[in-house]
């Protein structure tokens, strides 16, 4: 096969791959009920005037299944980063005891876990989109590329192969993802 045509297909690969690990760190800030430090991946904090991610201004733990603790590195923090928390709109209510903040991670309600699963499915659908995407792009390289009708159809026909079993992915692990939002 030609080596620009290998190289326009492992590109897209690349980008598939990638759409599927941007996923996989989405549906991480997706809480399923269980507390996780990645559930305050998204949450960001005013550290003098400049907005923060919150790993960067504390130490984030979880002791216990339905429990997160943030202690910050800087006391005088403890403010701004329960307003990140509070801003953020994770349905986290942060308490603070003049050491660290603790966050009661409360348990899902049905309609909250149908949210969740809605949010989850939107999220699989971007995914879906991108590699979509990146199909098309692909085969637009393709038909730029100076080689036979029969390699161009056999070139987009691999890359339809990859969008195939990437979408698949897709699919898969959103199922197992809707699964744990739902299990009560």
């Amino acid at each position: 096969m030609n080596e620009e045509v290998t190289f326009i297909i492992d590109t897209t690969k690349e980008g598939m791959d990638a759409a599927i690990a941007h996923l996989i760190k989405e549906f991480g800030n997706i809480r399923a009920g269980k507390a996780s430090p990645a559930m305050l991946g998204s949450v960001m904090v005013n550290y003098y005037g400049s907005p923060t991610p919150i790993g960067q201004v504390a130490n984030i733990n979880t002791p216990d299944a339905q429990t997160i603790t943030v202690q910050p590195w800087e006391k005088n923090m403890i403010p701004e980063i329960e307003k990140g928390i509070i801003v953020a709109n994770l349905g986290f209510n942060p308490m603070n005891n003049g050491e660290h903040i603790i966050i009661s991670v409360p348990a899902l309600t049905e309609e909250r876990r149908k949210e969740l699963s809605k949010q989850a499915k939107a999220e699989a659908e971007l995914a879906k989109i991108s590699i979509r995407n990146i199909r098309r792009d692909a085969n637009n390289d393709i038909k730029k590329v100076e080689i036979s009708d029969d390699e161009k159809k056999v070139a987009e026909d691999k890359i339809q192969t990859l969008t195939d079993s990437f979408i698949k992915k897709v699919d898969e692990v959103y199922v197992v993802k809707d699964a744990e939002i739902m299990k009560v």
